[in-house]
């Protein structure tokens, strides 16, 4: 049997390739206008917003000088006295670091169980009522969109210096965060195993337990992990209104011009922050092959 390719008519051949044609200029034509729209609409947000970027490149030595300011005198013969000066102050270092990690951790685990428990209320496929989901959703809104240090500084004013207006502030800004996340994952499952628990007799919290929560399971674990390295740095941010941790003493170097503890601090924060997003990476990581397996 003898097979032979498909041939077009040239008239044929050409009206596709002229249609080809076209549909290439006019979404290349949509991607210029889109282009041009983006850049005049950054021109506008730089004029109203006072950005003047000859100013910048005028005090750019200024900003490339502190960091050369800030870091310390190391030399080959002296290199342990001089590291040992640098971190003259580790013990106390480690110590308000250890703080900014576990108000981190608190402040994670109470944003995180915040969420769990209101994102089922406000995802659509698990609460019919429109009035419970706008209210739980507009709550979240509140608590993402107040910044975390503005929540310190009136937990501050409310309950005064320490650990509890940091793990406060950060937990609020936390739920309002996760519970976006957690409620957009909720809003993605398949249906059926729910349903098949409707059907059941089971109340809104069997559902939950039995026909949601273990198809979300992982997912809400990967996010309160990765919020828990973003909620290290804000700990650190925190802490330079009095909210705990080693904020403060990194705040009273830069206002003091110790120009190394600024330095010594930073990289602490830095290596730490590093150290956690390594080791909540491979947690995420076996999390997501056990989601695959589901």
């Amino acid at each position: 049997m003898t097979a032979g390719l498909l041939s077009l008519p040239p008239e044929r051949v050409e009206r596709l390739l002229a249609g080809y044609a076209r549909t290439v200029a006019r979404r290349r034509r949509q991607f210029y206008l889109v282009l041009a729209a983006l850049a005049l609409l950054a021109a506008l947000a730089g004029h109203y917003g006072e950005v003047d970027p000859a100013y910048f490149v005028r005090h750019l030595s200024a900003f490339t000088s502190y960091f050369s300011r800030i870091l310390p005198t190391l030399r080959y013969d002296h290199f342990a006295a001089d590291v040992a000066e640098w971190y003259w102050d580790l013990p106390g270092w480690l110590k308000l670091l250890l703080d900014t990690i576990l108000i981190a951790y608190v402040a994670t685990l109470f944003g995180a169980l915040g969420a769990f428990a209101t994102a089922f209320l406000a995802a659509e496929n698990t609460t019919p009522n429109r009035a419970v989901r706008f209210l739980v959703k507009r709550a979240h809104e509140f608590c993402r969109t107040v910044p975390d240090i503005v929540f310190a500084l009136l937990f501050v004013a409310a309950f005064g210096l320490g650990p509890l207006a940091g793990i406060l502030a950060i937990g609020i800004h936390s739920l309002g965060a996760l519970g976006k996340l957690f409620t957009e994952v909720v809003e993605n499952i398949d249906m059926k195993p729910v349903e098949g628990v409707r059907s059941a007799g089971a109340t809104f919290v069997q559902t939950m337990r039995f026909g949601v929560v273990p198809q979300v399971a992982a997912n809400f674990a990967s996010y309160a992990l990765l919020r828990f390295e973003i909620n290290v740095r804000s700990g650190s941010v925190v802490g330079i209104v009095g909210a705990g941790g080693i904020g403060q003493d990194l705040f009273v170097a830069i206002r003091k011009f110790y120009y190394t503890d600024v330095s010594a601090i930073l990289l602490m924060i830095i290596v730490t922050v590093a150290l956690l997003d390594v080791i909540t990476e491979q947690i995420r990581y076996r999390l997501g092959r056990i989601e695959s397996r589901q």
